[in-house]
């Protein structure tokens, strides 16, 4: 599965005043992580991305993910629970009057997907082995 999510950052939206969208998915595993920034961003919008009071990305806490006219992309393996399968994303910005909608696309593989995984053993053979 993939999910896109929409962050529209207006003018009023700064460090004070930051927008924050829930983003609910299927059980499963994160497994890619896309952000979106179109070419009038300009390095001055700042997103991040929570799981509750967890800042799953960037990993250093505090700290943003920005761009302009770029796409952000990254692999990661990041289970969420069906109880708990909601992220929220935070942007806001820093230096602009200007409106801009920021895109978060999330792809989720199911967990059965990585119920079997290859291990290289000696010699370079693979072997299908179970968790």
């Amino acid at each position: 599965m993939f999910y896109s999510f929409p962050i529209t950052i207006a003018a009023g939206n700064t460090v004070d005043n930051k927008v924050k969208i829930e983003m609910p998915m299927s059980a499963g595993v994160i497994h890619q992580v896309d952000i979106l920034f179109p070419d009038t961003a300009n390095h001055n919008i700042r997103i991040q991305v929570f799981d509750a009071n967890f800042q799953l990305w960037p990993s250093n806490r505090a700290g943003t993910i920005r761009g302009d006219a770029s796409v952000i992309s990254f692999r990661d393996f990041y289970e969420l629970r069906s109880e708990n399968n909601t992220l929220s994303g935070v942007g806001w910005w820093e230096d602009t009057l200007t409106e801009v909608t920021i895109w978060v696309q999330i792809g989720i593989l199911p967990r059965a997907a990585f119920a079997r995984r290859s291990t290289l053993i000696g010699g370079g053979y693979v072997r299908e082995s179970t968790p």
